[in-house]
Parts: structure tokens; C-alpha cells; sequence
């Protein structure tokens, strides 16, 4: 089989990711009162002020800084860099009012428009997709405990190799990525493969940037899911597989013990079982 690890780069990856966010998200600050703006601007100049100061930064490292930020620019990175160390603390203030499910970040490699399934199905995948077979069942429901009858599910995941569809070569376009609605009881059957931990792009910026600080650059084994109904809010989610190694130090630290699932052996595979709440909008 052949894979998009076989010429898959970070700065294409990220290329791909910037031109996704400019698509489908790029919005400026009109509308956002000027007091706003400089508020924010300036606490975070201030913040910045504070480390050169505190850790008396010299003009080498301060060089060092603007050339990895052109380096960023560069390679397209700016979505990877911000929703892996910024955008957790982001979805944690947004979401702080919330009574249904816990949510966590979006990511950099969502795509609108997946493959519709109907209320049973599977996502589209190649013949030979390497993992072990999932099937996932649940039920979407309001706050109030009424079933959401066509709510939609959506879901995308990273394949063995931890490359998405659509930002790394050689996947077909909708691989391991299917929308759901639920039937007339708020019931949805997804069929697909458990995912396997992966590393963040480390050819690139972000890469660079890991090995100077000597982290690591694992994600624990993910599914991506948005989740939404009329009159009720988004729910943006990542679920994850107890046992995993980076459950406790992902690089993103986007894992919640909220999230965690309960998978169980099955003919051929396994199986899970888990549903949505969904607040009020």
C-alpha cells in the first residue's frame, strides 16, 4: 500500500492547513472594539516584555526567536503552532459555561463537507486500511435528556501512519473523514478503524522548536468529532483510548478524563459506546 508518508513534508502539511484556514476561517477584527485590540495586544507584549526581562534574553537568542518566526511563516506552521500550545487554554475559557459534554480543540486538519452516511455507516477508507476495526455506537441528546433527531456527527482521524486526508499525499480525498445524522431516536452506528498514536509534523518549525527544548512530539490515539443541532451548540471533541502513553503528556494537552473511552473486544474488532449532550445555544 502505498502511504503519504512516502513523501509527506511538514511544510507541505502546513501549507495545506494555512490554505484551509484562510478558506474556511480567516476572519479580521472588524467589529471588535479598539479597546479590545489594544488590551489584548498589549498583555501580551507585556507578557513577552516580562520573560526578556526575567530571563535577561541576549540579542543572539532574540535573533534566534525572529528567525524561527519567519521559519513558521514560512512553512505554513502558524495553524500547528497555535492549535497545538495555545488553542487548549482557547476551547477551556469558551467552553467553561457548558452543562453537556466536555469538548477539547478543533485542530488544524477539520474538513467541512465530509461524505454523508445517514444514521449507520462507515467512513470511507481504503481496502487494505491498516488498524483494528471500530464500530461506535451512541445517542445525541439535549441537557434536558430529549433524544436530537438529526443532529449531525462528524468525524475524522488520522490513519497508522498519522497522516489526515487531504494534507498529506497519496490518501484518497475522504479518507478516515464521514458526517452522521441521527435517526429518529438520536441514534448514530459509526464504522471505522481505532487510530494509532502519532507525531506532530518535527521536519519543520515546530519540529525545530521541539528538539531545542527537548520535548517530545507524540499525540495519544485520537477520533475528531463535531457535533451539532438546531437550537443546540457546537460540540468540538477529540476521544481517546485508555492505556495510551501520551494520555498523560500530549503535546497539544488537549486529553480530558471526560473524554476517555471504554473499548471492548468484538467479533473482528471492537466496539464503543458514546453519546452526546448538547447545551442549549
Amino acid at each position: 500500500m502505498t502511504t503519504a508518508s512516502d513523501s509527506a513534508t511538514a511544510a507541505a502539511s502546513g501549507a495545506n492547513a494555512t490554505e484551509r484556514f484562510k478558506s474556511d476561517k480567516l476572519v479580521g477584527v472588524e467589529g471588535t472594539p479598539p479597546e479590545r485590540v489594544s488590551t489584548l495586544a498589549r498583555e501580551v507584549l507585556e507578557a513577552v516584555h516580562e520573560t526578556i526581562r526575567k530571563h535577561k534574553v541576549t540579542y543572539d537568542e532574540y535573533n534566534a526567536l525572529k528567525a524561527w518566526l519567519i521559519s513558521v511563516g514560512e512553512d505554513g506552521e502558524w495553524p500547528l503552532f497555535l492549535d497545538v500550545w495555545v488553542e487548549h487554554v482557547v476551547e477551556e475559557v469558551a467552553t467553561e459555561h457548558r452543562e453537556g459534554n466536555k469538548g477539547t480543540i478543533e485542530g488544524p486538519y477539520y474538513v467541512p463537507d465530509a461524505p454523508e452516511q445517514g444514521a449507520s455507516g462507515a467512513v470511507p477508507m481504503r481496502d487494505d486500511e491498516p488498524g483494528t476495526p471500530l464500530t461506535w455506537t451512541g445517542k445525541v441528546t439535549s441537557t434536558h435528556g430529549s433524544a436530537l433527531a438529526g443532529a449531525k456527527v462528524e468525524l475524522w482521524h488520522a490513519d497508522a501512519d498519522g497522516y489526515y486526508s487531504q494534507f498529506a499525499p497519496n490518501l484518497p480525498e475522504w479518507n478516515l473523514r464521514a458526517s452522521f445524522t441521527t435517526d429518529a431516536d438520536g441514534n448514530f452506528e459509526i464504522r471505522t478503524v481505532r487510530p494509532a498514536p502519532y507525531q506532530i509534523p518535527t521536519d519543520g518549525a515546530c519540529g525545530k522548536l521541539i528538539s531545542a527544548a527537548g520535548w517530545h512530539a507524540w499525540r495519544p490515539a485520537h477520533l475528531h468529532v463535531k457535533v451539532s443541532a438546531p437550537g443546540h451548540e457546537l460540540l468540538t471533541a477529540q476521544l481517546y483510548f485508555p492505556g495510551d502513553e501520551h494520555n498523560d503528556d500530549d503535546i497539544a494537552s488537549a486529553v480530558k478524563p471526560e473524554l476517555m473511552l471504554a473499548p471492548k473486544p468484538a467479533p473482528g474488532g471492537e466496539t464503543i459506546e458514546y453519546g452526546f449532550v448538547l447545551d442549549p445555544a
